[in-house]
């Protein structure tokens, strides 16, 4: 009977050196840590879903103020999709960049162009030479850089979309 008092107090002893092992090593620490699925997909996965929208919340600011940087060297509105009002005085040209376009709404406005070129009349489907009138109410598109719409009245207004330059 002593020798089964003795396994059984040898057990209890080794039970009892497991158990304060495990406590000591720190289960579920730093060194082993110790995640439950509920935590990840609730604590965990809200966390990381935050971080990721601040981060792309972000990075489209930074994005939106470097196009607004480099749209602003482009007549304002350019790449906007939104037409902008503009108002020439006699003899004052508009030089449109390439994809600019142009429509006369007020007075009267000649096409500029250095060769037999001008500008594309997206209404009537043709092209308007140098020295030409524009139309008032047609859509006319810049297709080769440096054409210009010259005002030939004292107020012109034009409406305008894409990069363009006053002169």
């Amino acid at each position: 009977m002593k020798n089964w008092k003795i396994a059984a107090a040898a057990l209890c002893a080794c039970f009892l050196f497991t158990a304060a092992y495990a406590a000591g090593t720190g289960a579920g620490g730093q060194n082993d840590p110790l995640i439950t699925l509920s935590y990840l997909n609730g604590t965990f996965t809200q966390q990381v879903k935050s971080m990721v929208d601040q981060t792309v919340t972000a990075r489209k600011a930074e994005m939106e103020q470097s196009l607004r940087e480099i749209l602003a060297g482009h007549g304002g509105n350019a790449g906007q999709g939104l037409f902008a009002v503009v108002t020439l005085s006699q003899g004052q040209s508009l030089v449109g960049e390439v994809g600019c376009e142009v429509m006369l709404r007020v007075g009267s406005a000649l096409c500029g162009s250095p060769d037999s070129v001008g500008l594309i009349d997206t209404t009537s489907g043709s092209v308007l030479g140098s020295g030409q009138p524009l139309e008032a109410n047609h859509l006319y598109m810049v297709t080769i850089s440096g054409r210009s719409v010259t005002a030939s009245a004292p107020v012109v207004k034009v409406l305008v979309r894409g990069p363009y330059s006053i002169l």
